[in-house]
């Protein structure tokens, strides 16, 4: 008896299961998951936005007040930095269905770096609002904070520290999916430097782009609704 029918047909790649029938089949139950995942992840945030909307619909002076404290311009490096970010992880996806393994481990290297930047950014920001007494909730310094809005010729209006209760929320949590984007971007780029990836085995690295669209879609909301609302 030969081996192929000893041991059944040899399977189209190293990391195919046996429990399914068909590359496609596996591909294809991959991505539902993690699009499942994504609608558990869009549910969660939308209910920040939702208190965000209520917060700006009770308080719209405090909130039009509050948001002058946040730097634009690290928020629009951040913005640019996860734009960029979202192309080359594309590209890394592209490289993979093509079986280019130097790009895929490139455009990975880019992608995080990008990820590490906006985290490097977000650090000052943060320790930039907390050296003038601007914390999330109770322990909202306000008269620091009232110094500091001063200085920049703007006024604090209401109770501040609702809207920066919000905005920590909402930016930190989506700070803390930026930090497991990169250790799950790092996980993939080691796999693609040991030759993982190719035409016939790229779902890891297309559903780990699938997530960080989604990370860099809701910063997309999130830089116009706290730092440039009107």
């Amino acid at each position: 008896m030969s081996s192929t029918h000893a041991h059944g047909p040899k399977p189209p790649h190293a990391f195919f299961q046996h429990h399914y029938d068909t590359v496609e089949q596996q591909a294809g139950a991959a991505k539902l998951g993690m699009w499942v995942f994504l609608a558990t992840e869009i549910l969660m945030f939308s209910g920040l936005f939702l208190a965000y909307f209520i917060v700006r619909a009770f308080y719209p002076e405090m909130v039009l007040g509050s948001h002058e404290l946040l730097s634009k311009t690290m928020g629009g490096i951040n913005t640019v930095v996860l734009l960029t970010s979202s192309f080359t992880m594309a590209m890394a996806v592209r490289s993979a269905q093509v079986g280019d393994t130097p790009g895929i481990v490139r455009n990975l290297y880019m992608t995080i770096g990008c990820a590490l930047i906006f985290m490097v950014v977000k650090y000052f920001e943060y320790t930039g609002k907390f050296s003038h007494g601007i914390f999330p909730g109770k322990y909202f310094d306000y008269e620091r904070a009232a110094a500091y809005a001063a200085e920049h010729g703007h006024e604090l209006v209401g109770m501040p520290h609702i809207f920066f209760g919000v905005y920590f929320t909402m930016t930190g949590l989506h700070g803390v999916h930026v930090l497991a984007g990169i250790i799950v971007l790092t996980w993939i780029l080691r796999r693609a430097q040991k030759g993982h990836f190719g035409p016939q085995y790229f779902t890891p690295v297309e559903n780990v782009g699938l997530y960080w669209h989604i990370v860099d879609l809701v910063w997309i909301f999130l830089f116009p609704l706290l730092y440039l609302v009107k």
